[in-house]
C-alpha cells in the first residue's frame, strides 16, 4: 500500500524502481541533478517558467505546476524558476534532463547552450520507438540573429504596393525578364539581384516556363526551398496563390508537419513543393525520397548559404555525387536567388573570384544572372540609398563606468577566493568590462565549471555554485557598461534595478545578499550620476539631431533604426517617448523569437502586427529593430535606416540597406568607434570586388567555366569522400542478447530484424516466451506504428524494461532498445555493453513481413 501511494503521489518512476527493484534509472538521474545545482544561478537569470511549464508538466507533480505558476505570478519570474530548480531536483522521471533540453531549444533560450545532455549532443540521434516513433537527424546552423524572416519582396515601387500585385498575371518588367531567361533557356543559374526588385517573381516566372514547356503526357515537378519557416509560410502562399489559378497542385511541408504527412506520396501527387531542406536532406537519406531525379527543377531562396554543412549543401552533395558518379537518372534544373553571394575572407578579386566560383561549384550554375542593360528601369524600382558615416566622440569622463567597473572588480575578486584557479579556467585573456571579448569569458568560464571536478563531491557542488553567481552577475554587470555605453545611464541603472530585484525576490542566499548590499551601497551614487545632464550620451545628441533634421526635411519620413541587441531596442524606445524634441515620432519595436536571459521575444503574430502597422505608416514612423529586419521584410516606403553602432559582413551590409528602398532615401551609420566605419568600408571595397569578379565572370566562354567548375566539383568530392569514415563491416557470426539485469537469455542476433532502417523486431515464438506486456501509459500511434504495451523480461523477480509492443501495419510486434541488454559472443563468451544499435555493427537483416507467415 505504501508502494502504491508513491503513484498516488505522482512518483511513477519511484514506483517502477521499487516493483522492479532497479533503482539504475534514478540513480543516472544523479549527474543531472549535480549539474542542475551547478547552474542554478544561471538558471534563475536566463529561465522564464511559465514559457516551459506545459513542456515539462510529464515531468513534474500537477500541485508542483501549480506552485511555481503561483510563485511566478507573486514573486517573480526568477523565484519561480528558483522553485523550478527545486521540483526537477526531486523529479523521478528518467526522461526530465531530455525534455528541459527540448524545451529550452524549443523555445530557443540561450541557457541550452549551458545545459548538455548526453556529453554534449549536437543532433539528435536516431531514438528508440520508446521515445519517438519516426526519427529524423536534425542540424542545427547558427547564424548572427537566428530570427525568422516575414513577407516577400515585391517587384513594384512604392506606389504599386498591394498583396495583390503579387499574385496578378501583370506584364514583368524588363529586368526581371533579363534575369530570368538563362534560366529560361534551360541553364543552371544564381540569380544575384538587389532586396526589393522581386526575385520571388522572377522565381514564378521562371517555374510557370518550366512547367509548361513538357510536351503532351510528361509533367515537370519543382521545388521551392525555404531555409526559415516565415519564409517557408510566405512562399508557400505566393506560389498557391498564383499557380493553382492554373490548375497546378501546390504543397508545402516543414519541420512541424513532415512527421505526420507521408512525403514521399505528398512528393509524387503534386507539382510544386515548397520544403525546409532539411526535410530532403531526411528523406534522401531515409530512400523515402530515392533520389533527386524525382524533381525537374530546384529553387534554393538565399542560396549563399550553399556551403559547409548547411542543408541547401547536403541537397546539393546528393546532386554532385549523382552527376559525377555517372548515373543515368536525370538531374533536375537548379536556380539560385540571392541579393549577395559574398566574397568570404577574400583580400582582392582574384579570391572573389575563387570563392564566387565555389558557390557556382556548390549550385553546378553555369551563369550569374544580374541586371545589367535594364539597369535604368531597376533603379526607378530599387533607390539605392545615400551613404553617410558619423563619427561622434564618446563620453569625455564616465563615472557610470567607473563604478560599476569597481564593482565588477571586487566580484571578480570574490570569485577567485573561491576558486583560486579562475583566471585558468579560460583561455580567453586581456578580457575589458563592457565588451562582447568579457561576455565570451564569462561563456568559458561556466562551461569550465560544469567539468570542474574535486574528492569532494559536496565542497565541489558548493565551488561550481558560487562561481556561477559570480559570473552570472558579471554578466549583468557587463551588459549594464554595453546599454550605458549606448544609451542612457539611466536606462543602464533601470536594468541592474531590476535584476537586484527579482534576485531578492528569488532564493537570495548569502552570496546573493552579499552581492546585492555592494550594490545598493552604490546605488545612491550610481543614481546621481545617471541624472546628471553632463553625463548625457554624445551619440544620442547626434542621433536626435539626425532624426530632427531628416523629419523637417521631409515630415513623411519611414525610419528603421537598426541596433544590435533587445536591450538597446529598449533603452533607444525609452529615450524616444521620454525626449521632447522627438515628440513626433511614434516608436515601434522588431525584435527576434528567440529569447536571453528574462527577455522574451516577439512571436511572429506580433512581429507581422507591428510590421503592418510600420507600413500603414500611421501607428508608426519609425521602426527600432535587431538583424531581424535585414532579408525577407518587405518595407518598400522606408527611406532612412541609422545603423547605430550596428555591422556586419558584406552579405549583411547589402541586405540592410535594401531596407531603405524609397526613392531620395539615406542611410545613415552612426558610430564612436573608427573601427566600425573602417569595417563597414572594407563591406563596401568587398561589395565592388563582389560585383567586379561577377563581371569577370560574365565575360569568360561559357565552355570555358564549366570546364572550371566541374574541376572544382571534382577536388571537392575527392576531398569529401578521402573525408569519409569508411563504414564498419559487420560482425555475421551470432551473438546472444541476455537481459542486462537478470543476465537470462533473451535472443539470438539471427532472428533481430529491422524496420524502416532504426527499429529492431525480433522473430519466433521463442522470444514471446521471454517477456510478459503491460498495457502502454502513453498510448500513441505515429506513421505505420501505434504503441499499445511496454514489455518487460519475464524472470521473476526481475521485470526489466525492454522495449514496448507495437501494431506495426498488420502485425503484432515486440521493438526492443539494445541498452537494455548485454551482447555475448558465443565463441568466446565476452560480453559488451551498447547503449545505441548504431553503434552494434552485426549483420542486419531487413524485416520481411513474408516471414511472419512462416
Amino acid at each position: 500500500m505504501k508502494v502504491e501511494a508513491c503513484t498516488w503521489a505522482g512518483y511513477s518512476g519511484l514506483y517502477e524502481a521499487i516493483e522492479s527493484w532497479d533503482f539504475k534509472k534514478i540513480e543516472k538521474l544523479e549527474e543531472y541533478r549535480l549539474l542542475l545545482k551547478r547552474l542554478q544561478p544561471e538558471f534563475k537569470t536566463r529561465i522564464i517558467p511559465t514559457d516551459i511549464i506545459s513542456d515539462l508538466s510529464e515531468c513534474l507533480i500537477n500541485q508542483e505546476c501549480e506552485e511555481i505558476l503561483q510563485i511566478c505570478s507573486t514573486k517573480g519570474m526568477m523565484a519561480g524558476a528558483e522553485k523550478l530548480v527545486e521540483c526537477l531536483l526531486r523529479s523521478d522521471k528518467e526522461n526530465w534532463p531530455k525534455t528541459l533540453k527540448l524545451a529550452l531549444e524549443k523555445e530557443r533560450n540561450k541557457f541550452s547552450e549551458l545545459w548538455i545532455v548526453e556529453k554534449g549532443i549536437k543532433d539528435v540521434e536516431t531514438e528508440d520507438l520508446e521515445d519517438k516513433m519516426e526519427t529524423s537527424d536534425i542540424q542545427i546552423f547558427y547564424q548572427e540573429d537566428p530570427e525568422c524572416q516575414n513577407l516577400s519582396e515585391n517587384s513594384c515601387p512604392p506606389s504599386e504596393v498591394s498583396d495583390t500585385n503579387l499574385y496578378s498575371p501583370f506584364k514583368p518588367r524588363n529586368y526581371q525578364l533579363e534575369l530570368a531567361l538563362p534560366a529560361m533557356k534551360g541553364k543552371n543559374t544564381i540569380i544575384c539581384a538587389p532586396t526589393g526588385c522581386g526575385k520571388t517573381f522572377v522565381s514564378l516566372l521562371i517555374c510557370e516556363h518550366h512547367l509548361k514547356k513538357f510536351p503532351q503526357g510528361q509533367k515537370g515537378k519543382v521545388v521551392f526551398f525555404a531555409n526559415q519557416i516565415p519564409v517557408y509560410e510566405q512562399q508557400k502562399s505566393v506560389f498557391s496563390k498564383y499557380f493553382e489559378r492554373h490548375g497546378y497542385r501546390v504543397t508545402g511541408i516543414s519541420g512541424a508537419t513532415a512527421e505526420n504527412v507521408p512525403v514521399e506520396q505528398i512528393v509524387e501527387n503534386n507539382d510544386i513543393i515548397i520544403l525546409t531542406p532539411q526535410i530532403l536532406v531526411n528523406n534522401l537519406k531515409k530512400g523515402t525520397i530515392p533520389s533527386l531525379s524525382i524533381f525537374t527543377l530546384m529553387i534554393f531562396d538565399e542560396c549563399h548559404n550553399t556551403s559547409k554543412q548547411h542543408p541547401y549543401n547536403m541537397i546539393m552533395f546528393n546532386y554532385l555525387d549523382q552527376k559525377l558518379g555517372g548515373s543515368s537518372g536525370p538531374l533536375p534544373q537548379v536556380i539560385g536567388l540571392t541579393a549577395s553571394v559574398g566574397v568570404g575572407d577574400a583580400k582582392n578579386t582574384d579570391e572573389a573570384l575563387d570563392y564566387i566560383c565555389k558557390l557556382c561549384a556548390s549550385l553546378d550554375a553555369s551563369v550569374i544572372a544580374t541586371v545589367k542593360h535594364n539597369l535604368e528601369e531597376l533603379e526607378q524600382v530599387v533607390y539605392k540609398p545615400q551613404k553617410f558615416f558619423r563619427k561622434v566622440e564618446s563620453r569625455i569622463s564616465d563615472k557610470f563606468k567607473y563604478i560599476i567597473a569597481q564593482l565588477m572588480r571586487d566580484t571578480e575578486s570574490l570569485a577567485k577566493r573561491i576558486c583560486k584557479d579562475l583566471e585558468n579556467l579560460s583561455q580567453i585573456q586581456n578580457r575589458e568590462f563592457g565588451t562582447q571579448k568579457y561576455e565570451q569569458w564569462i561563456v568559458t568560464v561556466q562551461k569550465a565549471c560544469m567539468v570542474f571536478q574535486m574528492p569532494d563531491k559536496d565542497e565541489e557542488s558548493r565551488i561550481c555554485k558560487a562561481l556561477f553567481l559570480y559570473t552570472s552577475h558579471l554578466r549583468k554587470y557587463n551588459d549594464a557598461l554595453i546599454i550605458s555605453e549606448h544609451a542612457r545611464m539611466k536606462d543602464a541603472l533601470d536594468y541592474l534595478k531590476d535584476f537586484f530585484s527579482n534576485v531578492r525576490a528569488a532564493g537570495f542566499d548569502e552570496i546573493e545578499q552579499d552581492l546585492t548590499q555592494r550594490f545598493e551601497e552604490k546605488l545612491q551614487e550610481l543614481e546621481s550620476v545617471s541624472r546628471d545632464p553632463s553625463n548625457e550620451n554624445p551619440k544620442l545628441e547626434d542621433l536626435c539631431f539626425i532624426l530632427q533634421e531628416e523629419y523637417h526635411l521631409n515630415p513623411e519620413t519611414i525610419t528603421i533604426l537598426f541596433v544590435k541587441t533587445r536591450a538597446l531596442v529598449d533603452a533607444l524606445k525609452n529615450w524616444i517617448e521620454g525626449n521632447p524634441k522627438l515628440s513626433f515620432l511614434k516608436p515601434g519595436i522588431l525584435t527576434g523569437r528567440g529569447k536571453t536571459n528574462q527577455n522574451t521575444g516577439m512571436t511572429l503574430p506580433a512581429q507581422k502586427c507591428i510590421l503592418d502597422a510600420f507600413k500603414a505608416s500611421g501607428d508608426h514612423n519609425i521602426l527600432i529593430a535587431t538583424s531581424v529586419a535585414d532579408e525577407g521584410i518587405d518595407i518598400a516606403q522606408c527611406n532612412l535606416v541609422i545603423l547605430y553602432e550596428y555591422v556586419g559582413n558584406v552579405i549583411k551590409m547589402i541586405q540592410t540597406r535594401g531596407r531603405g528602398r524609397a526613392r531620395g532615401s539615406k542611410c545613415f551609420l552612426l558610430t564612436s568607434n573608427a573601427g566600425v566605419i573602417e569595417k563597414e568600408q572594407i563591406n563596401m571595397y568587398k561589395e565592388k570586388m563582389m560585383n567586379d569578379s561577377i563581371l569577370r565572370l560574365q565575360t569568360w566562354d561559357e565552355a570555358v567555366f564549366r570546364e572550371k567548375i566541374l574541376h572544382i566539383q571534382t577536388h571537392e568530392k575527392f576531398i569529401r569522400d578521402s573525408q569519409e569514415k569508411p563504414k564498419p563491416v559487420p560482425d555475421k557470426e551470432n551473438k546472444k542478447l541476455l537481459c542486462r539485469k537478470c543476465k537470462a537469455l533473451a535472443c539470438y542476433t539471427a532472428d533481430v530484424r529491422v524496420i524502416e532502417e532504426c527499429h529492431y523486431t525480433v522473430l519466433g515464438d521463442a522470444f514471446k516466451e521471454c517477456f510478459v506486456s503491460r498495457p502502454h501509459p502513453k498510448p500513441k500511434q505515429f506513421s505505420s506504428f501505434e504503441k499499445r504495451a511496454k514489455i518487460f523480461c519475464a524472470r521473476q523477480n526481475c521485470s526489466h524494461d525492454w522495449g514496448i509492443h507495437v501494431k506495426y501495419k498488420t502485425f503484432e510486434i515486440p521493438v526492443i532498445k539494445i541498452e537494455s541488454f548485454v551482447v555475448e559472443d558465443i565463441a568466446t563468451g565476452v560480453q559488451t555493453l551498447y547503449s545505441k544499435w548504431k553503434d552494434f555493427h552485426f549483420e542486419k537483416i531487413p524485416f520481411d513481413p513474408a516471414e511472419m507467415s512462416k
